[in-house]
């Protein structure tokens, strides 16, 4: 439900149970009969305040330091509740000692007093609630605006770093005239395909991360040798689940960057699992080349950033390094 709609219905039971309430506190059944147009002017008096306030939007000039308007505002309320409870008797009621007359003008007046400071009250406090519920809501679209802008920019730095790995790939291919170059360049149109219709999307179904994952894997396959075993596994319930989009493959890339070798013996171990809402991915790898601190804040610092953005409180993202092996396991409650 929207501010618009919560303000309608707060005005509705204003107007249809909340100031009725407040007028059966006086005697009105004798009033309408001996002073009719005193409690019409009353009604439509406190009607008339209780817009006001909540048009004029008292808190929100305070916040503004607009306290000229604000005095404005009260003094008009004040003077017109005044005139009010001054209000003069009709001529044709029974006759009344001067003590009894004047004991009446002092209730009537304590009566409309009473009834102001109450629909005022009221009104405020109203107006005061709505603002702050309007400025919450605000400062969370400026947040989600400032979010999406940051999701943005990582997307946008990861992409770059993503493509200039592949390239060397293919280049790597075409100048050693491999076989696989052909292979290789299929692949990787196939990603740079997924890539550009996707830059735009913040989340994507699972399984279109998971055949990007597949297809970089490949291309990477086509330029390692024997040396460089790749075990990839994944399992999935629900291939409609969505995810953020790009957001595993560049520790899947990290992996083939500093965990492959034409010259020794290594292992890079990825696998992906999804069951019940529940997101589990690991890569492990053996430390073949070490990393430099440009290439960590580029890689790693952008995904802890969408991570927290996109799941604050529902993720777990460990990284370890011991004894030569290099180990990414993050765990996401979709």
């Amino acid at each position: 439900m929207n501010v618009k709609k919560i303000t309608l219905w707060i005005d509705l039971f204003f107007c249809c149970v909340f100031l009725p309430l407040i007028i059966t506190l006086v005697p009105v059944e004798k009033w309408i009969d001996k002073y009719t147009s005193f409690v019409v002017t009353l009604i439509v008096f406190l009607y008339g305040v209780y817009f006001l306030i909540r048009t004029v939007n008292i808190p929100q000039l305070v916040m503004r330091w607009k306290y000229f308007q604000v005095t404005g505002v009260i003094t008009l309320i004040l003077t017109a509740t005044f005139a009010l409870s001054q209000f003069p008797y009709p001529d044709n009621i029974e006759p009344v000692t001067s003590l009894h007359l004047n004991l009446h003008k002092h209730l009537r007046a304590q009566t409309v007093w009473f009834m102001s400071l109450v629909v005022c009250g009221y009104s405020l406090s109203i107006s005061l609630l709505l603002e702050l519920v309007r400025q919450i809501i605000v400062k969370k679209d400026i947040e989600s605006q400032r979010d999406k802008a940051q999701l943005a920019l990582y997307k946008a730095q990861i992409n770059p770093h993503f493509m200039f790995n592949t390239l060397n790939t293919l280049y790597g291919l075409t100048v050693s005239k491999s076989d696989n170059a052909e292979d290789a360049f299929i692949k990787f149109i196939e990603i740079l395909k997924y890539t550009y219709t996707q830059v735009d999307a913040d989340m994507i179904p699972v399984s279109d991360e998971i055949k990007y994952i597949n297809d970089y894997i490949e291309l990477q396959r086509l330029r390692l040798n024997s040396h460089t075993v790749v075990k990839w596994d994944y399992s999935i319930d629900n291939d409609m689940t969505l995810i953020p989009s790009m957001l595993l493959i560049t520790f899947v890339e990290n992996a083939f960057k500093y965990g492959s070798s034409s010259t020794r013996d290594c292992l890079i171990d990825i696998y992906v699992s999804l069951d019940k809402g529940i997101l589990l991915f690991k890569v492990t790898n053996n430390i073949m080349i070490e990393s430099g601190n440009d290439d960590i804040s580029v890689g790693l610092n952008n995904c802890q950033a969408r991570l927290a953005l996109t799941y604050p409180d529902r993720h777990s993202l460990i990284i370890r390094k011991k004894d030569g092996v290099y180990c990414v396991s993050l765990k996401i409650e979709l």
